[in-house]
């Protein structure tokens, strides 16, 4: 088993300004009306780039629509409702090729004046908050839990990211053994198996936007190639948590 420490970032190094192209329509807008959010979310992104480090945070200006029974007795709406707006976008939309995969909304930031629309029925608000996404990058170290195994390989889970795939070919010194239990066995007996925490480096990440089944994930393939890196432990309740 391993005890060598993970790296940490630095400070927020510098901004970057990015326009979002309009929500395309195979997806959901930010509310119910579909006709109504498409032509006015283009968003603003400011993009806080960590340093030697897989997390972003995003302040992002867009308009959302709620509906009308939301209001409350003073025709106001709760900022939980508008939370709840925004988490289910980002839990539909789940990640983006630039930014990763969205973790969390940080902070409602501001709330513009309501916008009562008459065709639908529903309020169109302007709303500026931050939110936290996790960017898979070539050269990270990171950690995931054992999920399955196969002979040529094993697959792990971390996080949001389903789909990590350690080749046989990436695991220097270690050799399967097969049974109704398989694992991987190294030189100094050290044991990868079903549900065993294990530090890799990322080698090679691909965006996928859509392919069988698999919609908006990062494929990722990992490495033991390198110092500190191999089983952690027996647990899956280490496994890194965003």
């Amino acid at each position: 088993m391993l005890d060598c420490p993970l790296r940490h970032s630095g400070p927020v190094q510098k901004t970057k300004e990015i326009s979002l192209s309009p929500i395309p329509p195979s997806l959901p807008p930010f509310g119910p009306t579909t006709e109504a959010i498409s032509k006015t979310a283009v968003a603003l992104f400011k993009v806080f780039f960590f340093p030697e480090n897989m997390f972003i945070e995003v302040e992002y200006h867009v308009r959302v629509v709620i509906p009308a029974k939301n209001l409350d007795r003073n025709g106001l709406l709760a900022r939980s409702s508008i939370v709840s707006c925004l988490l289910k976008y980002l839990l539909f939309w789940k990640a983006t090729e630039e930014y990763g995969y969205f973790l969390a909304v940080t902070k409602l930031k501001s709330i513009g004046n309501q916008e009562f629309q008459e065709s639908s029925r529903d309020i169109l608000l302007p709303v500026a908050f931050s939110c936290r996404t996790f960017l898979p990058v070539n050269g990270e170290i990171m950690l995931g839990v054992v999920r399955a195994i196969a002979t040529h390989g094993v697959f792990l889970k971390c996080g949001p990211m389903k789909y990590i795939f350690l080749s046989a070919r990436k695991m220097p010194n270690y050799y399967y053994v097969g049974g109704k239990n398989p694992f991987f066995l190294s030189d100094d007996l050290s044991r990868i198996e079903y549900n065993v925490v294990i530090r890799f480096v990322v080698f090679a990440v691909r965006w996928t936007k859509k392919k069988w089944e698999i919609e908006r994930e990062f494929m990722i393939l990992a490495s033991l190639e390198g110092d500190c890196l191999g089983p952690m432990s027996l647990s899956g309740s280490d496994e890194m948590d965003l």
